[in-house]
């Protein structure tokens, strides 16, 4: 097995073969350039040479381009002719057409299997990111997941966060003196973001069973990686959706992945289609958090691969640690562009054979300028470089071929059916429903007692004599007393001594829950 991918190589007019070093491919890279030059054919290749190296690949498919991978090439294809002949051109001997093992997954389980996560392995940060709250909103979300611990109310999917704030609102004072201020503004907010996500399709996010990452790192029988595809089109409509999903997939990759070194090859590669969306609007500390996970991944045999129109959309810090480069054509009509253009050239290591602002300014569709980490994981000069041609279908494929792909899939059926275990939404159902039960009990009692206590006085006065009481009477004030004490939380119990106490108990916590 060759250590290299091959990318593309040269003519009259450009620079001898270019290729990426596999031991090197965990320290991250970038494939730059404006729509329409190329881009998505070079993330392609890169995914079949990741493939036949026998590394499994995670990818997004934004515009459904990508499922070609799943199909040979066919000499019936338009561009057959132009493939052929640049496979000559750039010296690619052994071109072919081949497919490729392909895994397709789906938020929304249309187009591939359901990939889901759970609320809490969310966590609050990512969540908060997702919903964009405001700190102060955070800090109860974040009150919320702490209370979700300590009270053992596990959050699975999103009924679950909104029964936990609707217990954490009618608690708020009693919560207030141990966790901080609790709004009742800020509950309502976090719940109103959580009504414009679940109209977004996050609904589908979350659930269990919850997607493990080592069905990401399949390889076949012959040794090839699966390459897993994200449909990711009608994902798109919900930008931030789509960027928090691949953020905590990354994340979940870091924190459960154990450390492997400088390995041969890597154990995964990660592509992150449109980057920019990460870091759009995004707050310091999560850039923050961007920037440790990128530093540190690599020795846990991960690379990651940013796709983005301009490499200014990719914070300097992280633009940092991306050694391997290819940059498509960058568009400069105006100053903006041409500052954008001049700051992307800086970043490569100048060629004496040319000048690197005006190769990228001037290199043509499926044409690209490329520097890779070679010997000791120095990077390479900029070469211009002609991108090799795909050996799988270029371009989408139909849905009966999507289909035959995922019922021959080796994870059918683990996902597709939703598991609802007990979490906190049942939890808290089943207490309200014990509270108002227990309420209704104590109240039907009250009312014997005050019955008793008439016919006790109507006996008394009609004899003459005093009217022996029930001995049970006293006996049931007792154990109303007991019972009713450990119906609710001692936050609420104040309210329950009442009859309209107990009417409010029914009210509220047993509406909360009313035809779920």
């Amino acid at each position: 097995m060759s250590d290299t991918i091959f990318l593309g190589g040269g003519g009259e007019h450009y620079a001898r073969a270019q290729g990426l070093l596999l031991r090197y491919a965990n320290r991250h890279g970038l494939i730059a350039g404006a729509t329409g030059t190329g881009k998505t054919v070079t993330l392609q290749i890169l995914a079949e040479g990741f493939s036949q190296a026998g590394v499994p690949v995670f990818l997004s498919d934004v515009k459904g381009d990508l499922a070609g991978l799943a199909l040979a090439g066919s000499t019936g294809f338009k561009l057959h002719e132009a493939f052929t002949k640049r496979a000559v051109t750039i010296g690619f001997t052994d071109y072919s057409y081949a497919a490729f093992p392909v895994t397709f997954w789906d938020l929304f389980g249309e187009q591939g299997h359901p990939v889901r996560t759970t609320v809490a392995e969310m966590g609050p940060l990512l969540l908060a990111r997702l919903l964009d709250l405001s700190e102060a909103q955070e800090g109860v979300l974040n009150i919320a997941f702490r209370l979700s611990d300590d009270e053992g109310l596990p959050l699975l999917d999103l009924k679950d966060l909104r029964a936990l704030l609707v217990w954490v609102g009618e608690n708020a004072p009693d919560l207030s003196l141990r966790y901080g201020h609790i709004s009742a503004a800020s509950i309502g907010a976090i719940q109103r973001q959580l009504l414009v996500l679940e109209n977004q399709g996050g609904t589908h996010l979350f659930g269990e069973p919850a997607l493990e990452l080592s069905d990401l790192m399949r390889s076949t029988p012959e040794g090839q990686g699966r390459i897993n595809i994200l449909a990711a089109d009608q994902l798109m409509q919900s930008p931030k959706l789509y960027a928090t999903f691949l953020l905590w997939l990354l994340s979940e990759l870091f924190e459960e992945l154990p450390e492997v070194g400088d390995p041969d090859k890597p154990r995964l590669v990660f592509f992150f289609d449109e980057a920019h969306l990460l870091f759009d609007d995004a707050p310091k500390a999560l850039i923050d958090k961007v920037e440790q996970v990128a530093r540190l991944i690599r020795s846990k045999g991960v690379g990651v691969y940013f796709i983005t129109q301009n490499p200014a959309d990719v914070p300097e810090d992280i633009l940092g640690q991306l050694g391997n480069r290819v940059q498509h054509a960058l568009r400069a009509f105006t100053a903006r562009d041409k500052q954008a253009l001049r700051r992307a050239a800086q970043t490569y290591r100048d060629n004496p054979r040319f000048d690197t602002e005006e190769a990228i300014r001037e290199v043509g569709v499926g044409e690209a300028v490329t520097s890779m980490l070679e010997s000791k994981g120095a990077p390479g000069v900029v070469e211009r470089t002609l991108i090799r041609p795909p050996s799988s279908q270029l371009g989408p494929i139909t849905a009966s071929e999507r289909k035959a792909v995922i019922d021959s899939s080796p994870i059918l059926g683990k996902y597709e059916e939703i598991h609802d275990r007990e979490s906190a939404f049942e939890t808290l159902k089943a207490r309200a429903e014990n509270a108002a039960k227990e309420a209704a009990a104590a109240e039907a009692e009250e009312e014997r007692a005050k019955e008793e206590e008439r016919e006790y006085r109507s006996g008394r006065r009609y004899s003459g004599k005093d009217v022996p009481r029930s001995s049970s009477r006293t006996s049931r004030e007792s154990s109303r007393s007991k019972s009713f004490g450990g119906a609710l939380a001692d936050a609420v119990v104040k309210e329950l001594k009442g009859t309209t106490g107990r009417r409010i108990v029914r009210g509220i916590l047993g509406g909360l829950f009313k035809g779920r």
